[in-house]
């Protein structure tokens, strides 16, 4: 297995390579096997991330979809409580993440003309970041949009699935805008 250095590149938190230490990536061994990170020394902090997904389709599936009149129900609040369960199993689903004290996730809709844009926010008290939680749960929504749907449009499409902003934790608070995390951020 080939193991970057920190030679090869340049720690940038615009560039997102903030998960770089001086002796590597973090969740990889000297030997290049992965490993799960030690957290035992890290601070306990209130830790937040928002995260988004968006899902494509046609006007008029989005137009049953904002009513609730598919066929399947009323797929916004499905989506909202798979999110919700999502980034709570999200160590069983993403080996390498710790188990963490969720005390509050969010799974909102921003319905327009040809998609539907999930936010989903959760939050920590404890020793590592919450942004695979919240990158879980906008997934798994967006994913619960599309089973929803599939039956109306096949074609719809998942994309845009990203970290918005997050905060809390040694390094500090980030946005993909650059503005304050928590304030509205566009993709």
């Amino acid at each position: 297995m080939d193991v970057v250095s920190d030679s090869q590149y340049t720690p940038d938190t615009a560039g997102g390579l903030t998960h770089l230490r001086q002796d590597g990536l973090t969740h990889l061994r000297p030997d290049g096997s992965a490993q799960m990170v030690d957290v035992s020394g890290k601070a306990v902090t209130t830790r937040e991330a928002t995260a988004t997904a968006t899902v494509r389709s046609t006007p008029e599936v989005l137009a049953l979809l904002g009513a609730g009149e598919l066929p399947k129900g009323d797929a916004l609040a499905v989506a909202r409580v798979a999110g919700i369960m999502a980034a709570k199993k999200t160590p069983e689903l993403i080996p390498l993440c710790h188990p963490l004290p969720i005390s509050k996730v969010t799974v909102d809709f921003n319905l327009g003309s040809d998609s539907v844009q999930i936010r989903a926010t959760v939050k920590t008290r404890g020793v590592t970041g919450v942004e695979m939680e919240a990158l879980t749960a906008a997934s798994v929504a967006a994913l619960s949009v599309y089973d929803m749907i599939k039956a109306v449009d096949k074609h719809a499409v998942i994309s845009g699935i990203q970290v918005l902003a997050k905060s809390g934790g040694k390094s500090g608070d980030w946005s993909l805008d650059g503005g304050t995390p928590g304030a509205e951020t566009t993709p």
